[in-house]
């Protein structure tokens, strides 16, 4: 049995459990971002703040 992709159709488990937008919810309200790239912006943006100030 060989998997075969349909064009034009996706399925995700994450989206079908609710877990993505379980993350999105907890992101927006806490403010800390779920996505390593998310984190990290936010993780230099700190760190430039704290080095030169403003």
């Amino acid at each position: 049995m060989s998997k075969f992709k349909i064009p034009g159709v996706s399925f995700s488990l994450n989206r079908a459990l609710g877990i993505t937008q379980a993350k999105q919810k907890f992101a927006r309200e806490t403010g800390i971002p779920t996505s390593k790239a998310g984190l990290e912006r936010k993780i230099g943006k700190i760190v430039l703040k704290a080095l030169f100030g403003k």
